[in-house]
Order: C-alpha cells, then structure tokens, then sequence
C-alpha cells in the first residue's frame, strides 16, 4: 500500500436567529445533539458515546443502509468556552475518520459562536488531512454543511 497525505480545508459561514447560547446547547447537550448528528434515515447508529468536556471524547458510528459501510467519528474537545448573549464561545476539537477498519482522515474543527444581534453568527473552520489515496474533493465540506442544515431546522423548532 502506497502512503500519502492530502491536505484541505474549508470555513462555513452562517447566521441563525437563535442566540449563542442556545446554539452552543445544540453541541453540548447529548439529546440535543442527537436531534441533528449523524446520517439521517439512511443511516443505522452502531455506536455512541459523548463526554463534551476539555480532554473528553465523543464517538459515533453507524453504518450507512445502502453500503453496508460503517463509518466511526472519534472526536476529542480540545477547547471549549461558554458564549453568553455578549460574548462570543467557541468549541473546538480533532477528530478521526474510519470507513470499516480504514483510516481516511485527522482533522481539526474550530467553531466560533459570536453575537449578532438577537442572533449568531457561526463561523466553522476545518483543517483535513485525507490519508492515504482518500481523495476527499470537498465531500467532508459537503457532509458539514448537510450537518449545519439540520442543525439549523432544530434550531428553528
């Protein structure tokens, strides 16, 4: 097997009516989180854990219906600030992707939350290392933002 690294990376940029603090909610509480996290209907969980504290680590498996392909998010918080209405929050995190027993990627995700208004303005930075031969060509920026819309539709609820 050929070794290789390819880089990337990508910022989503968005603004929702709902303030700061309820935003970061939708990360930090597990049942909010499980509202919107993961593969939707094509998808089967497998396995999940969630501890969203500096140092802790998430894990969230499932394999996709239509494959048969598990895929495994390992993610471990690195830093993480409260926002109030004032004050802008932020969460940020590495993580590692697995299709089956593959390794495909190491990334680090910083979001900011920042007040806006009655609003948020949610800036999503991530830095991709695709492993190697995973030839990404924006699919993980397209699976973020299909994330970011049904986060948005739970805020909206």
């Amino acid at each position: 097997m050929s070794r290789s690294v390819t880089h990337a990376s990508f910022t989503i940029t968005r603004r929702w009516s709902a303030p700061p603090p309820r935003v970061f909610a939708a990360f930090a509480d597990p049942a909010q989180k499980a509202r919107w996290f993961g593969g939707g209907d094509a998808w089967e969980p497998v396995r999940h854990s969630f501890d969203f504290r500096v140092g802790g680590q998430e894990q969230e498996s499932g394999r996709w219906k239509k494959t048969g392909v598990v895929s495994h998010f390992s993610c471990f918080y690195q830093d993480i600030v409260p926002p109030t209405s004032d004050t802008a929050g932020r969460i940020i995190y590495s993580y590692v992707m697995h299709l089956d027993a593959r390794k495909i990627s190491v990334s680090q995700a910083c979001i900011e939350l920042i007040p806006d208004g009655d609003g948020t303005k949610f800036i999503l930075t991530e830095y991709g290392d695709y492993l190697d031969g995973y030839d990404d060509a924006g699919s993980r920026e397209h699976g973020t933002n299909a994330l970011m819309d049904a986060l948005e539709k739970t805020l909206a609820d």
